[in-house]
């Protein structure tokens, strides 16, 4: 197994009451046993929810269309039905 860095690792401290931001050992036990992981998993999961729920998932889009790309999005949303085809593999006609 190698050797962690101290730069790789934070100090964590449990509070000694639950609150809006943190948690106490006992918590963080219950919630790892609720989840069937070991603590340092729990505060992983936990942090990646929070993350999840904090931070952009995609990154940022140019803007909003400008005229010319609504124009061409138009047009090709336009092709009259008969020219749409899709032929599909996963059903077969029962006469084949």
């Amino acid at each position: 197994m190698p050797l962690k860095t101290l730069s790789m690792q934070i100090p964590f401290r449990y509070r000694n009451f639950d609150s809006p931001t943190g948690v106490t050992r006992n918590t963080a036990k219950l919630l790892a046993e609720k989840l069937g992981v070991d603590e340092t998993q729990a505060l992983h999961i936990a942090l990646r929810e929070l993350a999840v729920r904090i931070l952009p998932q995609y990154e940022p889009d140019d803007g909003p269309l400008n005229a010319t790309q609504i124009r061409q999005i138009k047009k090709i949303a336009s092709v009259p039905e008969k020219q749409k085809s899709v032929r599909s593999s996963l059903f077969l006609d029962k006469a084949a």
